[in-house]
Parts: C-alpha cells; structure tokens; sequence
C-alpha cells in the first residue's frame, strides 16, 4: 500500500496524536485524544507524518494567500503522484485543514518534534511548501512570510531558507551562489566542500531511507537537480584553484 493508502485508515491519526491526530480523526470520523504524545521515531510514523504535513500545511498556506489557485492543485497532483482512487480523501483533508479554526503553528511545532533529528527532511518538506507556493509563479508576499515562519519553527536558519527559496524563482533569475550558500568571493575548494555536504545530505535516496515516502521523492530530485546545475554554472565561470 502507498502512503496516501494509509492516511485516513483508521491508524494514522491514531499514530500521530496530537493536532495532526485530532484532523485526521475529524475526517476519519474517529476519536483521537488530541494531547497525547507522540511515539518514538518509526520511519512509519514519520513518514505519514511527512506527508499529512505537507497536506495540512499546504491547506494553511492557502489560508493564509487567500485562495487556492488550479495550478497549485494540478502542481500537487503532479509532483506528488496522488493516485485517483485517494485524490478525494487527500481532498477531504486538505479542506479540513483550510477550515480548521487553530493557526498553522501547532501542527508546526508537532512535525518539528516528530523529525527533530532529521533537518534535511524537514528542509524538504519546506521545499515541497514551496513547490505548492510557486505553482503559479512566484511565491506571494503573504507565502513567504508563512514559509520563513513555518522554517523558524522547524529550527531551520535563515541560510537553510535562503538556498531552498533561491531555487524557486524564475531559471533565468537564479543565482547559483545563493542555491549553494557560499559567498562570491569563495575559493574553488570552499564551493567543492559545500556542493559535496548538500548532495549528501540531500540526496532522494538518503532521504527516503530517513523517512521521505517515496511518492515525495520527485521535489527531492528537482531540488538536487537544482543544487548540480548551480554548482556546474559556478565552476564553469570559475578561476582555476
């Protein structure tokens, strides 16, 4: 069974407790006591975690810009493989999440606990934020005071930010020193090391093995895409070492 098959199997909300566990048990149509802890740090748990976190967060994105645009749901269809026979319960939890009365912050600060020890998965679930954001272009002011919020949260720096959200302006605009998060004046050497410390750290396949579902990989892939094209474009224009 993929992710979404589990989302609202009775199980999921039962697993997450917490805020995350009372919006699934609303649209389940089960009891879950909505300040129990969370379990451990199951690979399981964390990726149903993941994935509702992109749901409930998106959801309060959009809340937050005002309206849900075509091209953000076809861009979340698109990336993230949601099969036809789950699109109306990922729907079902998405609207709960839009008309749910408590802030983004709670269901925040529950995926920052829940993957406290896995910042390079935090960071793509950031990333994947900013897909939905950038749907139909650029994210608005209004998104990206959520995002900067929502990546405080995380306990991401204000570098971590920068680097996901220069990759998300237009590919004419990029500017690949900032995708890398090195300064123009650093040595051949210096950007090697950095480029090297991110395709570790965000490499899909390491990802996926610290808890990304699978059916996220695809944001992952484009996000390495982007961090080897920068890396590429700045050696290419470098002095030799």
């Amino acid at each position: 069974m993929s992710i979404w098959g589990k989302l609202l199997g009775g199980a999921a909300g039962l697993v997450m407790g917490g805020p995350i566990g009372a919006l699934v048990g609303a649209v389940a149509g089960h009891a879950v006591d909505r300040f129990r802890e969370e379990p451990g740090s199951g690979d399981a748990t964390q990726s149903i975690g993941f994935t509702i976190g992109v749901i409930v967060l998106g959801a309060k994105m959009a809340k937050a810009d005002g309206v849900v645009t075509e091209a953000e749901i076809a861009t979340f269809r698109r990336l993230f493989k949601v099969p036809p026979e789950e699109e109306r319960n990922v729907a079902r939890l998405f609207d709960q999440a839009r008309r749910d009365a408590d802030g983004y912050e709670p269901y925040a600060r529950q995926l920052a606990r829940l993957l406290k020890d896995r910042p390079a998965v935090l960071q793509e679930l950031l990333n994947c934020l900013f897909h939905i954001a950038a749907a139909d272009g650029r994210p608005g002011d209004a998104e990206l005071v959520f995002l900067r919020n929502v990546a405080g949260i995380f306990g991401l720096d204000a570098a971590a930010f920068d680097r996901i959200s220069a990759a998300h302006v237009g590919s004419d605009e990029r500017d690949p020193y900032a995708i890398l998060g090195v300064a123009r004046s650093a040595s051949v050497e210096e950007i090697r090391s950095r480029y090297r410390q991110l395709a570790r750290e965000n490499h899909p396949d390491r990802l996926v093995a610290q808890g990304l579902p699978a059916e996220f990989a695809r944001t992952a892939t484009v996000r390495m895409a982007a961090i080897n094209a920068a890396y590429d474009a700045i050696l290419k224009n470098a002095a030799p070492a």
